[in-house]
């Protein structure tokens, strides 16, 4: 009980803040300290999700399949680089700071060559979001499979174990943890990455409609983007926790015992 509690008091800090912000924006509209035209009440920003809620519904599902097949070819490739990178370290010392030189480009840079390169369809966004996110996961796997337990790995190569054992049951557990914290951090940059690739061309998406409602100075209707933005992008944190939970359960058991002993 005294958990539930605890639980349920955590959840409100963030919901009274996030409340107390909210009213704060109303009050600073509403006086005037900030023009309407500049800054959209939170009525309005609501007013307009609801009324263009279609319509933001299907640029969002064009979004979300850009975000959701980049970040699972990121995945992919983010498992075999660091794979590669661990197991050959000589790999590790030519590619790592290269991969870190990618990471001080920005993708804003990178839009319109890709969008010269591979046209104004999914293509060019797609491959903005792999980019952007292979970053952060392939470090956090790398780092993971690299400061496994070393004493356990040399218990089982003293029992005559392959190299593929080792990884299954040694390298590959210890580095969950840290890929999942890289995919929670992807999962945010992917949503990122393909509006900024849509808000240089394209038929359809969030980037392509913020384009358009901005140049007919509808900024409530944009802030609406940045809403559907966010919640998208927590579902998607959400689903990760979920993924996560289901292939570490033994966090779950460590965590309960930490909580017994206190």
């Amino acid at each position: 009980m005294m958990k539930k509690l605890q639980n349920i008091k955590n959840r409100l800090y963030p919901a009274v803040l996030l409340l107390a912000l909210l009213v704060l924006w109303q009050l600073v509209t509403a006086t005037g300290l900030v023009p309407e035209y500049m800054l959209p009440s939170p009525i309005r920003v609501l007013e307009a999700l609801i009324g263009s809620f279609s319509e933001l519904m299907q640029h969002a599902s064009v979004s979300l399949i850009e975000a959701l097949v980049g970040l699972s070819i990121s995945i992919v490739l983010a498992f075999g680089f660091a794979l590669l990178m661990d197991r050959y370290p000589v790999l590790h010392k030519m590619m790592h700071p290269v991969l870190v030189i990618t990471q001080t480009i920005p993708p804003v840079a990178l839009a319109p060559m890709l969008v010269l390169w591979f046209g104004y369809e999914m293509e060019p966004k797609i491959v903005l979001v792999v980019l952007v996110c292979f970053f952060p996961m392939t470090v956090s796997l790398l780092g993971g499979l690299r400061n496994a337990d070393m004493d356990a790995m040399n218990l089982m190569r003293a029992m005559g174990a392959r190299k593929s054992q080792i990884y299954r049951y040694i390298k590959l557990p210890s580095a969950l943890p840290g890929f999942f914290a890289g995919v929670r951090i992807s999962v945010s940059y992917a949503m990122v990455g393909a509006v900024v690739a849509e808000w240089l061309g394209g038929n359809a998406g969030l980037g392509v409609y913020m384009t358009r409602v901005r140049k007919s100075y509808s900024f409530d209707k944009m802030f609406a983007v940045i809403i559907v933005i966010i919640v998208v992008s927590l579902i998607l944190m959400k689903c990760v926790e979920i993924l996560e939970k289901r292939f570490m359960p033994w966090n779950k058991v460590l965590r309960q015992r930490t909580e017994e002993s206190q």
